[in-house]
């Protein structure tokens, strides 16, 4: 349960929902040449993401969405919040987009699809994956967030009285800041993911 003293007006921080291209991982889809495939870095040893062209192009998180995803899971376990996580898409690609959250890892060690609860791809009006995602979990939009790049978005679902913050060069820890700051949860913010 949320720590708000004003619950009751600002709701309770229960789904954070992201959009994927340009807000969780860059770049978008549609920049990709080929389906994405999963290699091991020459430099590093280490797995990676990259697209199937022959100057394979690395498809990479944006810090500011590894740490709100890495922050939701130690808000769950240290103070037994409920906070789940959605993504609302309207790719073009949406079985590279399953392959990109396959394989993806955040620095906690889950991939992407680990940290999702709920998954809405659909080229249609970002207020259906929210209509799909209130039925799905029972919870009511003022106890929602929403992170996305494209204004038109933001506007369409924030009609809905989904909380939404904008991320038009994707997601930084700044834009998780201050959606905890609308819950009245900004006292448990933290500026460095703890590994």
């Amino acid at each position: 349960m949320s720590p708000s003293t004003d619950g009751e007006t600002k709701g309770s921080l229960r789904l954070a929902v992201f959009d994927l291209d340009y807000t969780i991982w860059m770049p978008e889809m549609y920049q990709l040449h080929g389906p994405p495939k999963k290699i091991t870095c020459p430099e590093t040893s280490k797995p990676i993401v990259v697209d199937s062209s022959r100057s394979p192009q690395e498809i990479t998180i944006f810090d500011g969405a590894c740490h709100a995803l890495c922050h939701i899971d130690q808000l769950n376990e240290a103070y037994g919040m409920d906070i789940e996580v959605a993504v609302a898409s309207r790719t073009d690609e949406p079985s590279w987009a399953h392959s990109c959250m396959d394989w993806l890892r955040l620095r906690n060690g889950k991939s992407l699809k680990e940290s999702i609860h709920y998954v809405e791809i659909d080229f249609g009006d970002k207020q259906l994956h929210f209509r799909n995602l209130k039925k799905q979990t029972g919870l009511s939009y003022k106890d929602m967030v929403f992170f996305d790049n494209e204004m038109r978005n933001i506007q369409s679902v924030s009609q809905l009285g989904v909380k939404c913050v904008y991320t038009p060069d994707g997601m930084m820890k700044e834009h998780w800041f201050e959606a905890l700051e609308m819950f009245g949860l900004d006292h448990l913010k933290i500026e460095e993911d703890e590994e």
